[in-house]
């Protein structure tokens, strides 16, 4: 599903093309994708909220499928292994970012589905380096929300500062939102839930939310950490409002609306507002780790692959319960 110009989801701006077959390179691996997340930086993408540095790309960054080529060098998986591949394709290693251990702001870094094609295609190829094997309780249609939803929703709540025993908020229930909830109870925190939709509420409630309301609700009891997975600006004041002295409010999207104007009060005795960029390999490596201990319970709503505009208008609609997924 080839995107030559940016358009509204609803316009079908994705085409059903015949591409050429990807050859791995040095130290790439190609996979067969069995199936692909639909994540919210796809609907960015497709819709032109991010400036795009490839035109025609095939959207898609949580890949799961089989390894079935190797480029030269590439020995660290071998055919018929399953593998993932997620919105972190590449990143140069030198840079002073990657040397702190932040490749996640690698100024080089290439992204999959964005620089690079992804995962709405029958193949994709990666660095070695970076496919991920995957936890073997997951189906390949449940193990695709881990690989972006997932990981990065795992950064988003480390960033928070979250600790057992404390009360998470969390804004927009959606592919992220739905496993982070279950990661946070059973680390020991008490999650409330932020959303507009019933249904969404109810998913919550049944995964284990202590309470659940609208933004604008007032929770039972401050919290002590909030992460805001919606691209809503008008969030971040409400949250603030909720977040107790020294809170730290995580924004996990990758764009956001506007902040609007707001009193210092909210931002005052100490509260923090810190933004999440991409992830890191370790962060994937830790997540799935986690996803299998638990073990996590992804909701997923399949669809096939020449449907993958509907797929993103449903998304951007909020009608999809949980995460939605290409099977290819």
């Amino acid at each position: 599903m080839v995107l030559h110009r940016p358009g509204p989801a609803e316009s079908s701006p994705l085409r059903l093309e015949e591409v050429p077959t990807p050859v791995p390179a040095e130290h790439q691996v190609r996979v067969r994708v069995a199936c692909c997340g639909v994540c919210h930086t796809d609907l960015h993408t497709v819709e032109g909220d991010l400036s795009l540095p490839k035109l025609p790309i095939i959207p898609g960054h949580q890949l799961v499928g089989v390894v079935d080529a190797l480029g030269p060098g590439a020995h660290k998986l071998k055919a018929g292994d399953r593998a993932g591949i997620a919105w972190l394709q590449w990143t140069d290693g030198q840079c002073g970012f990657c040397r702190r251990d932040l490749e996640n702001l690698c100024e080089r870094a290439r992204f999959t589905g964005y620089h690079v094609d992804g995962g709405y295609a029958e193949y994709a190829v990666v660095h070695q380096d970076f496919a991920y094997p995957l936890p073997a309780g997951f189906s390949d249609e449940h193990a695709a929300p881990l690989l972006c939803a997932g990981i990065v929703g795992y950064r988003a709540y480390r960033i928070s500062g979250a600790k057992p025993g404390d009360r998470l908020g969390l804004y927009g229930f959606g592919a992220s939102a739905h496993l982070i909830l279950q990661l946070a109870r059973h680390q020991g925190c008490e999650v409330y839930v932020f959303t507009r939709s019933q249904a969404h509420r109810d998913l919550a409630r049944e995964l284990g939310a202590a309470w659940t309301g609208a933004a604008e609700d007032t929770p039972p009891d401050p919290l002590d950490a909030a992460i805001i997975f919606a691209p809503a600006g008008a969030l971040v004041p409400q949250a603030l409002g909720a977040l107790r002295k020294a809170g730290t409010l995580a924004l996990a999207g990758i764009t956001m609306s506007a902040i609007p104007q707001m009193d210092y009060s909210l931002l005052y005795h100490e509260r923090t507002v810190r933004s999440v960029a991409n992830s890191t390999r370790q962060d994937a490596r830790d997540f799935l780790a986690l996803a299998s201990e638990v073990p996590l319970k992804t909701e997923v709503q399949v669809f096939s692959m020449e449907d993958a505009n509907q797929a993103l208008v449903a998304m951007k609609r909020s009608e999809i319960g949980g995460a939605g997924v290409l099977r290819i």
